[in-house]
């Protein structure tokens, strides 16, 4: 089945941390979990708190994250909720 046009546009439109984040994505939909090109990036799912003293759901989630090690400090960034989707 061949890319629709307007996704390919729009990937193309896309800056460096959208294609970074589009590549873990799309990788772990592939079920990788070390991605070619950033070695060390590890997703995993996390609960959340989110802080609010009114909330009596806490922790939210869970969440999925990418993990990896950059200049010496452990980093994370918020993957999204692509990965709970169900499969088509």
């Amino acid at each position: 089945m061949p890319l629709d046009r307007d996704l390919l546009d729009a990937v193309k439109d896309l800056d460096e941390f959208e294609l970074r984040r589009l590549h873990i994505l799309t990788a772990a939909k592939l079920g990788i979990q070390a991605f070619d090109g950033l070695p060390g990036v590890r997703l995993r799912q996390q609960m959340v708190r989110c802080g609010k003293d009114s909330c009596t759901s806490c922790p939210h989630g869970p969440y999925w994250y990418a993990h990896w090690r950059e200049d010496g400090k452990r980093r994370s960034r918020y993957v999204g909720k692509l990965l709970d989707e169900p499969a088509t």
